[in-house]
């Protein structure tokens, strides 16, 4: 399913918890949404972003440090779209397509996905 949202259009407000977070976005627009304000908050952070750099977040997705393993690591598409939020993006995921990015700051490669068992598997 894609899941898009300009940037244009405004944070959304008095939205409850299942609307927000269990409605047919899964909760991406959410957090969509909170990096746009996380970007405000901490131009440093959204400067990072800006640059390609996959920081730590509270999604899994974020890079410490390049890993041993050649596999990429695995991110959630909550950690992408918080991300796109961050880069004053417009939310943009295909939540059938995986996606690959390497972190410009550790070179580390990470598939965001919904695969569960993938995961799991790390």
């Amino acid at each position: 399913m894609k899941i898009e949202r300009s940037i244009w259009k405004p944070i959304r407000g008095g939205l409850d918890t299942r609307t927000r977070w269990h409605g047919e976005d899964d909760g991406l627009i959410a957090c969509w949404e909170r990096g746009r304000e996380m970007a405000a908050e901490r131009p440093d952070i959204a400067q990072q972003a800006k640059d390609g750099e996959l920081m730590i977040l509270p999604w899994k997705g974020g890079v410490e440090k390049k890993l041993k393993a050649k596999a990429p690591k695995i991110g959630t598409y909550r950690y992408l779209a918080m991300w796109q939020g961050l880069r004053g993006d417009d939310l943009g995921i295909d939540t059938t397509d995986e996606v690959m990015m390497t972190c410009s700051k550790f070179s580390q490669d990470v598939l965001f996905t919904d695969d569960v068992e993938k995961y799991a598997d790390e």
